[in-house]
């Protein structure tokens, strides 16, 4: 039995908000697809050390101060500040001397120094640390030139930690300097989410895996390993389906079990309206519900978004550079949502145009761009590479950035500002 050809008038019948398959502007795509992302819930516990790049799945308060106790910041000489009366020089008594993890308390006489080391606790009363440079040491005595103020070279005891506060949020990246903060605090486990699951599935009869030899009217999937190189994160677990032919019944068994283990589906090609392009139709039969059919952005119009049961769905274009751009814009947020991210936003900088560039309004475009200098402010100043074909694979590969277009800018010219955005970020 042939399947029903869903007709491009009818797609709308099938879209849950009820709307006509209007083309939208890239932030309302985005902010739809991150709205229906549902965030993984289960939880696993994993030791510290093997928690980089995952997701905090709970606030972490610290159970101590840092630092523990008042220290010193240097080698030095530990004093108290009021011995430095009347006028100097001041010379002062070496009563002792306490290296890093002495936890002795031992007390010292009044007007009197004691020889310290870095990371040493201060003795009970001392309040500055002078630094070896800044004295003259003779004997048992020193002598210092220069009145030290409180405080001077003195880590306070609580100053950077204080004891119950949440040194981790919920939803956060367990970056290098998050995890060594918590080593810090004595923290030997974490709970993050689980790895979310995003299915990779790559339509079109034409496409062959690289290292095999081409075929009349074949091309290479350079799709497939765009994306695995862009989900290589720690907090993701890819499910490769790899290349599935032009066959509407083959698409939609992979779709369906991939939509029935995965919590995130991603397809390429197959999105737009031709007789070769069956994504609609799968979609339309396995009762997905879209949110987003068409996005207004150049290259990159024909982006679909929605659910297929319980996982959140990515149709994007079969084009390399059209998929790279819908893929980072619109997908790439809502998958960091999914995942358990608490902020899922783009990155971006300001940038100065070192181009002209005449363009048709009306669509958000992004151009690839790369810059080897930088403006008396400091901003790149940006050189357009290649015309931003949605074909193109080469300007993308040596971009640094791309160049964000806004509907109504028909013309660029050199000076002017423009906002840039890194891939997959």
């Amino acid at each position: 039995m042939q399947p029903e050809i869903i007709p491009d008038e009818r797609i709308a019948e099938f879209c849950c908000s009820g709307m006509p398959g209007d083309v939208l502007p890239v932030d309302i795509a985005g902010a739809k697809a991150i709205a229906a992302a549902v965030p993984v819930n289960e939880v696993e516990r994993l030791p510290l050390i093997e928690a980089s790049g995952r997701i905090s799945a709970s606030d972490i308060a610290s159970a101590i101060s840092l630092p523990l106790f008042d220290n010193s910041a240097m080698d030095g000489y530990a004093v108290r500040t009021r011995d430095f009366t009347e006028s100097g020089p001041w010379r002062f008594f070496v009563s002792g001397r306490i290296p890093a993890g002495d936890g002795s308390g031992r007390r010292f006489p009044p007007a009197s120094a004691v020889r310290i080391f870095t990371g040493a606790p201060l003795p009970a009363g001392f309040d500055a640390v002078v630094m070896q440079e800044n004295c003259q040491r003779s004997d048992d005595t020193v002598t210092f030139a220069a009145k030290p103020t409180s405080g001077q070279n003195n880590r306070r005891g609580g100053e950077d930690v204080s004891a119950g506060s949440t040194t981790v949020a919920a939803g956060s990246l367990l970056t290098p300097g998050r995890i060594a903060l918590l080593a810090a605090t004595g923290v030997g486990d974490v709970e993050a989410w689980r790895r979310m699951r995003v299915a990779l599935i790559s339509t079109g009869s034409e496409l062959r895996e690289p290292g095999r030899k081409l075929g009349p009217g074949q091309i290479y999937n350079s799709n497939r390993y765009f994306l695995r190189s862009a989900l290589a994160y720690p907090w993701a677990e890819i499910a490769d389906y790899g290349i599935v032919g032009d066959d509407p019944e083959t698409i939609r068994a992979v779709v369906r079990d991939a939509a029935r283990v995965c919590d995130v589906v991603i397809t390429t090609g197959g999105v737009s309206v031709g007789e070769e392009d069956h994504m609609m139709d799968v979609l339309r039969r396995e009762n997905a519900e879209l949110e987003v059919l068409k996005v207004s952005m150049r290259p990159g119009k024909p982006v679909t978004v929605g659910t297929i049961g319980n996982a959140l769905f990515f149709g994007l274009p079969g084009n390399p550079y059209a998929a790279a751009v819908t893929f980072s814009r619109i997908a790439l947020p809502a998958i960091k949502a999914t995942a358990g991210l608490s902020d899922v936003a783009t990155s971006w900088m300001p940038a100065v145009s070192g181009f002209s560039y005449r363009r048709k309004p009306g669509r958000t475009e992004y151009v690839p761009v790369t810059w080897a200098r930088r403006d008396t402010d400091g901003k790149p100043v940006v050189e357009m590479l290649g015309r931003g074909s949605s074909a193109s694979l080469n300007p993308m590969a040596s971009a640094r950035a791309t160049a964000v277009l806004p509907p109504d800018m028909a013309s660029i010219e050199p000076g002017m500002p423009l906002r840039i955005e890194p891939f997959c970020e």
